[in-house]
This record gives structure tokens, sequence and C-alpha cells, in this order.
């Protein structure tokens, strides 16, 4: 595979899991603002909908620095950061820039959360739309479980 498909094997876990190798930009942009709205709607009950919009969009403002872009949204940008709006800016670019900018914004949304309430209870929040944490060093599922 060529240096130009890179960001698509790098996605983050919980997009990996939604896209092919060779998937469209569309495609990815829909994985995307579906797991949007699987961590809208995971964290809404918790810090409400003001707050998952908030963070949401300083995640799209620091993913913006990686890639200026993302910054490209109409003046003032949007009141919310809803799917449609996030699937419509990835999809305007190559298969290549929307994976990298989506994993980018999903990272970064992740850190943003971990940051403010913790990394376990981040995990909890998200389990269901992020997938299972991947395993470390000290997890039972990671340890050498010889008899």
């Amino acid at each position: 595979m060529s240096a130009d498909r890179a960001p698509h094997r790098r996605l983050t876990a919980p997009l990996a899991g939604r896209v092919r190798d060779h998937s469209s930009a569309e495609q990815i942009a829909a994985a995307c603002g579906a797991l949007w709205m699987e961590l809208d709607l995971a964290l809404s009950p918790i810090i409400g909908p003001r707050g998952v919009t908030a963070l949401g969009q300083r995640s799209l403002h620091l993913a913006s620095a990686v890639h200026p872009w993302l910054a490209s949204r109409q003046p003032g940008g949007p009141a919310t950061l809803d799917s449609a709006m996030l699937v419509s800016l990835l999809a305007q670019r190559s298969s290549d820039e929307t994976a990298a900018a989506a994993d980018t914004f999903l990272q970064t949304f992740h850190e943003l959360l971990t940051s403010l309430i913790g990394g376990s209870l981040t995990e909890r929040l998200l389990r269901s739309a992020w997938g299972p944490p991947e395993p470390t060093l000290n997890s039972p599922s990671a340890q050498d479980t010889k008899p």
C-alpha cells in the first residue's frame, strides 16, 4: 500500500471498525457522522446537548489546526454540531483527507472529554459508541493466563 493511503490504516478503532480500506470519502464521512450521533446520544443525558455541542465544536476547532479546511464552515459557525453538518464538511475531500480529518476530530474529542472527566469515566460513558478499550499490560485480558 502506498504512503498516500497511510491515513486510512491509522484510523481510530471506532472509525476503523466502520469503514473499509478503500472506502469513499462519503462512506467515511457517513461513518463519522453516525459515530457522532452515537456519542451525542451517549453523552447528552450526562453533560447535556449544549455540552456535547461545545466539546464537538472545540474538537473541530482544534482539529482544524491540523486540517485547516475543517475551519471553512459558515461564518461564525453553526449553533450546533449535528451529524449532517459534519458529514457534509468531511465528504467534500478525498477519502484520505476525510479519513485523516475524521480521525483527528474523533481523537481530539476523546482527549478533551478525558481531560475533563478522566479516562475511566470516559471509557464507561462511550463504551457503546467507542467500543471496548484497548487492552493494557495491567488488564486481565493482557496478562499471562497460564495455569
